[in-house]
């Protein structure tokens, strides 16, 4: 059976390495190759026959080989695929039977009632007398997240190896003297990482702890930074708003005025007998006009360039929270900007505060406009009407010396 084992590696090699999933990076052809040099390593010292150890060598090869389709019962499945392999070698119908029988007493429940069958046991889990344990141990834990969804925390995977390596036992006195040595060693480390862990999580339970207390002591005057930050700007942009509103009806109110003046008024002045009205009307226009401007001028928003560089984020110098300074920014440009931003604390509150003194400047500027627009529109109508009232006193008077010339005139 000697060809029948090159076969069968050459077969399992390239079996396995077109068939099963990439996921499995601990039941793959690495483990199962450990294990067939585990099985010599064992039979090596052994005192059972040539036909066993031949069998047990061709268990070893296919004795994962069921991973490639499922893995709940993978080793009716590998037993599957050992006997068409064998049967399409022309094994003898003995040979299958025990080869199988040996595939299928790897699964983990079953109890190893013959010397090969602890054998074969024990080569499968050699790998806890390896000094390489940790390694594949973490393989086999990666493989579970992968291919089970199995997510298992590192104090919650210590406790399980730790579990299983005290309750497993070699199947075999030969295995034992060779492993169980190691395998101890093996546990102790488990233990000693597990105390780690266990100071580990007390230590970081205190740094929490800590660090909850400090940022008790530092939420207070943060959360009253942040509200007052939000109360003035949320003040200002009302501000802002009774301003624009305050220019609208300035603006309407005038345009309805001019409108009136050139309609009802301008339209009469080409008559001699409405010259006295020209004066009047050219400052109460010129006071319109100019209350307009004023009101437009108040509300005119000021649009910077709206681009950055990096260097201007590293130090500092511009403020993201406006957008005029980001409006020309491509997206990707302006979310790194705003991370490196809020990474920075000092930065982010330096913006906030631009962000207020900038809207202040605002504020100042619409405010005394509008001042000046009030007062312009309020000295305006006040001329306007005496301006008015002198007109029409004047022209009253030409009216009457006119009538006493004509009256004489006629004497």
């Amino acid at each position: 059976m000697e060809n029948i084992i090159l076969e069968a590696e050459k077969y399992i090699t390239s079996y396995l390495n077109e068939n099963l999933d990439s996921s499995f990076v601990y039941h793959n052809l690495a483990h199962t190759q450990r294990v067939v040099n585990k099985i010599k390593e064992l039979t090596e010292g052994s005192d059972i026959g040539e036909t066993e150890k031949q069998q047990l060598i061709l268990a070893a090869w296919f004795h994962d080989s069921g991973f490639t389709k499922t893995i709940d019962g993978h080793e009716k499945e590998g037993a599957a695929i050992a006997s068409n392999f064998l049967k399409s070698h022309n094994v003898s119908e003995e040979n299958i039977k025990a080869i199988t029988h040996l595939i299928l007493a790897t699964e983990m429940s079953y109890k190893p009632k013959t010397e090969i069958e602890g054998l074969i046991r024990d080569a499968d889990c050699a790998h806890l007398s390896s000094k390489n344990y940790g390694d594949y141990a973490a393989l086999l834990r990666k493989e579970w997240e992968l291919t089970l969804g199995k997510k298992v925390s590192k104090a919650d995977w210590l406790k399980e190896n730790i579990s299983f390596l005290t309750n497993h036992t070699f199947n075999t006195d030969l295995a034992t003297s060779k492993w169980e040595g190691r395998k101890s060693k093996n546990l102790a480390n488990l233990l000693q990482s597990q105390s780690k862990i266990k100071g580990d999580t007390e230590k970081l339970k205190q740094k929490k702890a800590e660090l909850k207390f400090k940022q008790e002591k530092l939420d207070l005057p943060d959360r009253g930074i942040e509200t007052m930050f939000r109360v003035a700007l949320r003040n200002h942009i009302t501000l802002s708003d009774i301003a624009d509103t305050k220019a609208n009806i300035l603006l309407s109110v005038n345009a309805i005025i001019i409108s009136l003046v050139l309609s009802n008024l301008v339209s009469k002045l080409d008559n001699p007998s409405n010259y006295y009205l020209i004066w009047p009307t050219a400052i109460f226009a010129i006071s319109t006009v100019v209350s307009i401007i004023l009101s437009v001028l108040a509300t005119r928003p000021n649009v910077t360039s709206g681009k950055f560089t990096k260097e201007d984020v590293a130090n500092k110098k511009v403020n993201l929270l406006f957008f005029g300074n980001f409006h020309k920014m491509s997206l990707p440009e302006f979310e790194w900007a705003m991370q490196e931003m809020m990474k920075d604390k000092e930065y982010l509150y330096g913006s906030l505060t631009k962000d207020l003194y900038f809207l202040g400047l605002v504020l100042n500027r619409k405010y005394s406009l509008l001042r000046l627009t009030y007062t312009v529109f309020a000295i305006g109508i006040i001329i306007s009407v005496i301006a008015f009232g002198i007109a029409f006193q004047f022209s009253g008077t030409e009216t009457v010396i006119t009538d006493i010339i004509d009256t004489t005139g006629q004497q």
